[in-house]
């Protein structure tokens, strides 16, 4: 199936400088500066303490004390009092452009923080498994939507291994994955089950039937997703319920594929239903195992999801048993 592709807000920076962090150990100049650099910015840019202290809403005698101590930190002078008011340095100078950038970035860094978790225009990253990508994905969007049309989110489509890391790491809020993890890093919800059918070629010598067991196909050469996906594992898993392990002659990455290659007769193939029939290719009911495969959604143990990824759980959750139904 083809992946959808990822979302808008979804930016590729290239050529970017690398941005070496300040040191943070106690005697850092960052550290030690940091709580002190506002109300130097504030003092710069008044050149009186007395209104600097009315802006910041502190004590002015409080204030003048912050300043004191940043100069005798710093060891130099930052501003030349001149009444009541004050004028800066060279050295004060030199240190108000950077002081201000940075300021300038942390509101900056402040404000995405706020729009990221913001209830109503906030942003959800969300992973889920190839094979969904088509129908119950873009029904479960449509979905939430309905009742949060502000909601941005980023999709990204991966093999379960790859996108349970992501989870782990922080990228992800949220996966729909198959099969469900037995982690305890990770919290996981049943929330379906999807049949999968053996596809086979339009002239294969089943192609007549309506129902095998997969014993039947253990000498046929197999098409497969690719190692890692858990369609991957679930397919050696049933084999293997079914006394043979699949001798596979294709690998893919998307559904669509194998079925294009199972048409060409290159091999037959665990699948679920496509969305459309597919010419030369016959789905098959398997009655011995029972090929069904169990999705969930999963995420953090004890990591607090931001109001729209936590909205978004709850109601994908909602959709327990009904995940599947996309009319």
């Amino acid at each position: 199936m083809r992946p959808m592709h990822q979302s808008a807000i979804i930016h590729t920076v290239q050529n970017e400088e690398p941005k070496t962090p300040a040191d943070l150990d106690a005697a850092a100049p960052a550290v030690l500066l940091a709580p002190r650099l506002a109300q130097f910015a504030a003092v710069a840019r008044l050149e009186h303490i007395t209104q600097a202290a009315q802006l910041l809403g502190m004590p002015q005698p409080t204030l003048s004390r912050a300043i004191a101590r940043l100069e005798a930190e710093l060891g130099v002078a930052l501003l030349a009092r001149q009444g009541r008011t004050v004028r800066l340095t060279r050295a004060g100078r030199l240190l108000l452009g950077p002081v201000e950038r940075a300021l300038a970035e942390l509101a900056r860094g402040a404000q995405a923080a706020r729009e990221e978790a913001d209830p109503a225009t906030g942003r959800v990253a969300f992973g889920f498994l190839h094979t969904m990508g088509t129908d119950a994905v873009p029904a479960l969007l449509r979905g939430f939507r309905t009742d949060h049309p502000g909601v941005r989110f980023q999709l990204v489509q991966d093999y379960v291994a790859a996108m349970l890391d992501r989870l782990r790491a922080g990228e992800l809020d949220l996966c729909l994955v198959s099969p469900i993890p037995d982690d305890p890093e990770l919290t996981a919800r049943p929330l379906d089950e999807q049949v999968l059918h053996l596809a086979v070629p339009a002239d294969h010598r089943l192609a007549g039937r309506r129902r095998i067991r997969l014993a039947e196909v253990a000498r046929e050469p197999f098409v497969a997703v690719e190692p890692g996906y858990g369609l991957r594992a679930i397919t050696d898993d049933f084999c293997a319920q079914a006394g043979f392990t699949p001798r596979i002659a294709f690998e893919g990455e998307e559904a669509e594929t194998l079925r294009g290659l199972v048409a060409a007769g290159l091999g037959v193939a665990l699948l679920p239903p496509g969305l459309v029939p597919r010419p030369g290719v016959v789905d098959l009911a398997v009655t011995a195992p029972r090929t069904r495969r169990a999705i969930g959604l999963a995420w953090v143990t004890g990591r607090p999801l931001t109001p729209p990824a936590e909205a978004f759980r709850d109601f994908v959750l909602s959709r327990r048993g009904r995940l599947l139904d996309h009319g």
